[in-house]
């Protein structure tokens, strides 16, 4: 398959569904080959599934990023498949809402190995890898949780601060190398984790899921969700060539909320 990213290679951790399988899927249109990781085989193997069934080239692999020893086989397996490792999308992450004051150590704990011990091995296994490729781009998915405080997401928030500080970190360290590293920071974004987000003890759960649209309607300037094709597009800037000369930055993806409170008249 031919386009901006032919010939490349890329890993996406939570790739099964949401803004993870956009990201796949888009990369793979491109040109790139993509290896899909995630726990849900099902839904993992269906992506890759219809990668092929366009012409392009995926393979799923089951993959819990919490899991260090499994890292190098990950790699590897990106390698051998695929000849080399270019894109490292380190999209897998949880989201569980509490207030600070009733939130269980395990829930804190949970949040920080998957979204941030999870990132830091995608960065650290990527690297020889992209040594050998000549050079790569990582992208960590962050949040715009990540820029500013939000009540009873202070664990998320946290999780999601330190990728957009491990992002620069890493930009700094790794430019000897032409590795880029940058953070992309959704907005409201329609993905099934709106109806997954638990929200820590039992006396604390929501009695509905949260609806996406209503709460974009209220907060966001442009007015309307944010897609997982947006967030994607975003991360096929990243990767490309278009953006290189861009490492250690913020992408924010959000209609507008960081920039400012949506006015309530017209004037």
């Amino acid at each position: 398959m031919s386009g901006q990213l032919a010939g490349k290679v890329a890993i996406v951790t939570g790739g099964a569904s949401g803004i993870g399988e956009a990201c796949a899927e888009t990369l793979a249109r491109e040109g790139a080959s993509v290896l899909v990781t995630d726990i849900d085989d099902g839904m993992g193997n269906a992506v890759a599934g219809r990668i092929a069934k366009a012409g392009g080239k995926a393979h799923y692999l089951y993959h819990d990023v919490r899991d260090e020893v499994s890292w190098p086989g990950v790699i590897g397996e990106a390698e051998k498949r695929f000849g080399r490792l270019d894109f490292m999308v380190a999209n897998a992450g949880i989201g569980i809402a509490s207030p600070l004051e009733t939130m269980s150590l395990a829930d804190w704990q949970r949040q920080q190995a998957i979204n941030l011990d999870g990132v830091f091995l995608s960065i650290k296994y990527s690297i020889p890898a992209m040594r050998r490729a000549g050079g790569g781009s990582i992208v960590l998915m962050s949040s715009i949780a990540g820029l500013r405080g939000s009540p009873g997401l202070a664990a998320y928030s946290a999780t999601k601060g330190g990728v957009r500080l491990l992002a620069k970190s890493a930009a700094v360290e790794l430019a000897v190398d032409r590795i880029r590293c940058n953070s992309v920071h959704p907005g409201i974004i329609a993905t099934p984790i709106w109806g997954k987000i638990p929200t820590g003890a039992e006396g604390n759960r929501r009695n509905a899921p949260i609806d996406p649209n209503e709460l974009a309607s209220a907060v966001v300037p442009l007015v309307r969700v944010g897609e997982a094709q947006d967030i994607a597009n975003g991360v096929l800037f990243l990767c490309s060539e278009a953006s290189n000369y861009m490492t250690g930055q913020e992408l924010v993806i959000d209609g507008g909320i960081t920039a400012g409170r949506r006015p309530f008249l017209r004037t």
